[in-house]
């Protein structure tokens, strides 16, 4: 699904030039779960922008579900990011004043979806994360766990080929984290492909495999040995 070879990033400032990768390489499969892990500077929220079509690279090559993001333009990245990707946040990235509905339908706006088709769409997301009861309650109204529910549930909607979470447990308590996680858990093992990007190693370790990044380059990539689960003794 996601080939990267050699990538590269570098970024220009006053003649002075820093590198945020440095040669990157790795494959993910359809249905994989991966996470991205390294510290504050590491170079993964860079990586995550370019695998995202948020960025371009500098150097190599990049190429997604069989085509090169050289070969494409900016709208048409802005196309499959809205149809193939879909994203969960730290923040959340919610509007407070809309309803549940009315924000996960947002990617639907720009879809070639029916309106009449969009009502069974939002609800199915919704029940999947377990808060169909609050599809009409005010965004801003939502506990910090239901609005990440919320965000995962708009990632959803789309059915798309891969979703990226960033940090997605940073603003949550351990209890609600837990359910988040479990939620992304249940995802891949239903056929969703996730790359989940964080600075926590047992966060990181729900996924199936670990790619470290630090300065820039990868510093393992390794599966990993036994799946955690929100039952773990960590999260009690």
């Amino acid at each position: 699904m996601l080939d990267v070879k050699d990538l590269k990033k570098d970024y220009a400032d006053e003649g002075e030039v820093t590198s945020a990768l440095r040669g990157v390489s790795f494959t993910i499969n359809k249905g994989d779960f991966v996470s991205i892990i390294g510290p504050s500077g590491s170079g993964k929220s860079t990586l995550l922008q370019i695998l995202s079509f948020l960025d371009r690279p500098t150097g190599g090559s990049y190429t997604f579900l069989g085509k090169s993001i050289d070969d494409m333009s900016d709208a048409e990245l802005a196309h499959v990011r809205n149809k193939d990707m879909g994203f969960v946040f730290q923040a959340f990235n919610l509007l407070s004043r809309l309803t549940v509905y009315e924000n996960i339908e947002i990617p639907l706006i720009y879809s070639t979806v029916p309106p009449a088709a969009r009502k069974k769409m939002i609800e199915q997301a919704v029940e999947s994360v377990g808060i169909g009861e609050k599809l009409y309650v005010e965004a801003g109204k939502l506990s910090g766990g239901q609005k990440q529910r919320v965000a995962i549930a708009r990632a959803l909607v789309n059915d798309p080929n891969v979703i990226f979470a960033d940090e997605p447990t940073g603003n949550l308590d351990s209890k609600s984290g837990a359910q988040v996680m479990d939620i992304l858990d249940g995802l891949n093992r239903r056929g969703h492909t996730v790359i989940l990007v964080t600075h926590e190693t047992y966060t990181a370790e729900f996924a199936d495999r670990i790619i470290a990044i630090r300065d820039g380059m990868i510093e393992s990539d390794a599966p990993v040995k036994t799946r955690r689960s929100s039952k773990d003794q960590f999260f009690k």
